[in-house]
């Protein structure tokens, strides 16, 4: 088992590679830490607040425009959150590199997808990067465009620093037969 956030999904036609927005707690206890959170109770407190607060407030514009953009931030958070990020290899064509955002346990909000053609990919590589005193791993593939320059696609964008995951789906992508990465020297 590489780990339990990493899914490897094996279908016909296509393999696809998940890593799911959570992780078991590093204390041995077995607990899950959501990364993504749902509507929490305390948030069926705001409707009762807002008409509390009406009367008060409701002639004031700017206490409610202040209202309003703190009510509209807290759904927009909530249902931008990254659910999971997928690497979708479709042999013998190329790669799609696809992140789905919205609320859980519903369907998703948002998909974005980037499909890498086998012809245009060059190579995946591990990279690690800073971010303040921690070390970050990331997986990228490296892109011929047409216009003849290297574009830098991040795989797993949010749900970084998986290493084992990252290690499984280079060998299992980088070694297939059917991705034939081009090697310049």
């Amino acid at each position: 088992m590489v780990a339990p956030e990493f899914v490897v999904f094996h279908r016909p036609g296509f393999t696809e590679y998940r890593v799911e927005n959570w992780r078991l707690a590093r204390d041995g206890s077995g607990r899950v830490l959501m990364g993504v959170s749902g509507w929490r109770w305390h948030y069926s407190l705001v409707p009762l607040l807002l008409s509390l607060l009406w009367p008060r407030i409701h002639d004031n514009n700017i206490t409610l425009g202040a209202l309003f953009s703190v009510l509209a931030y807290l759904v927009y958070s909530k249902c931008t959150q990254v659910l999971h990020e997928s690497v979708v290899v479709i042999p013998p064509h190329g790669i799609q590199l696809e992140t789905h955002r919205g609320l859980p346990w519903f369907s998703p909000f948002a998909v974005t997808r980037q499909f890498i053609p086998f012809a245009s990919l060059q190579d995946f590589v591990i990279h690690e990067g800073l971010s303040g005193w921690n070390v970050r791993y990331y997986l990228a593939a490296i892109r011929l465009s047409e216009t003849g320059d290297y574009q830098v696609h991040v795989a797993f964008k949010v749900t970084v620093g998986i290493n084992c995951c990252f290690l499984f789906f280079f060998y299992n992508v980088r070694f297939r037969p059917y991705c034939h990465i081009s090697r310049s020297s």
